[in-house]
């Protein structure tokens, strides 16, 4: 929806930072990041340029139309009814009035829902995978427990993946290892300067490159059946579970190949 109101009509002429968006949308930049690089392969968004800018340079985006209107809808067709007499109106306040003046009207973006804060429930399950965290730090380097905690749990509240950040932590203690100590990064610093991005943002990059070749190597079994190759005997039965869940094969092309599921 940002994005959409920092288009034209025709969806194109995007170009804010990532750095903005998240400001914004009061989203993590690894999530901006993630969200950004799901649209373009999504083929939603379409980089159509770049302009400059004080750090360099800014891409731009355009949305692509009949990609979102070919998107399903998340919210069911509003029913046209026609004109009613004195029609209820749901937008100004109810409050006292003076002489017959109303109340402030409300506001047309008041919230329809208030959210509740966490539960202690939920509260101790944060702090319980905060801690899971930090524990994976090298403890030679710990410092500022409290505030590695809040850090940790305002990465998780932006959108990481517990499992993700718990990997980063871990990456860096392997690279990191056999470091002298004028070389490391203390706990309280790598958190708060954020350098566990960059070991998120990697698995994410290594995660679409493993679907990349399993995508690859599924396309490879898939015309191998259809061809009925006599490589098809290296097919396992779980294989070929998959080709037919992702319906890259047929039940007969299968049964053609002499296979069986």
């Amino acid at each position: 929806m940002f994005l959409a109101d920092k288009a034209s009509d025709d969806g194109s002429g995007i170009w804010c930072s990532k750095g903005t968006i998240q400001r914004h949308t009061e989203l993590g930049e690894t999530t901006v990041k993630r969200t950004i690089r799901d649209f373009l392969k999504e083929g939603i968004l379409v980089e159509t340029g770049a302009r400059g800018c004080k750090n360099g340079f800014t891409v731009v985006y355009r949305i692509d139309l009949t990609r979102i209107e070919a998107l399903e809808l998340t919210a069911e067709p509003e029913i046209e009814t026609g004109a009613t007499v004195d029609p209820v109106q749901t937008g100004p306040g109810t409050g006292a009035t003076v002489a017959g003046v109303p109340g402030p009207p409300r506001p047309p973006n008041h919230p329809k829902t208030t959210h509740k804060p966490p539960t202690r429930k939920r509260e101790g399950a944060e702090d319980e995978e905060a801690e899971k965290i930090l524990a994976s730090y090298p403890p030679d380097r710990l410092r500022g427990k409290a505030e590695c905690l809040s850090r940790i749990r305002e990465a998780l509240e932006a959108g990481t993946e517990v499992e993700d950040l718990l990997q980063a932590v871990k990456a860096y203690a392997a690279d990191s290892a056999g470091f002298t100590r004028s070389k490391v990064c203390f706990s309280d610093n790598w958190f708060r300067s954020g350098r566990w991005q960059a070991y998120v943002e990697k698995q994410a990059e290594d995660r679409e490159k493993a679907k990349a070749l399993e995508a690859d190597h599924q396309a490879r079994l898939a015309c191998w059946i259809s061809d009925r190759s006599p490589m098809c005997k290296h097919i396992t039965a779980k294989q070929i579970d998959g080709l037919l869940a992702s319906k890259l094969v047929t039940q007969a092309q299968i049964q053609a190949a002499g296979l069986r599921t």
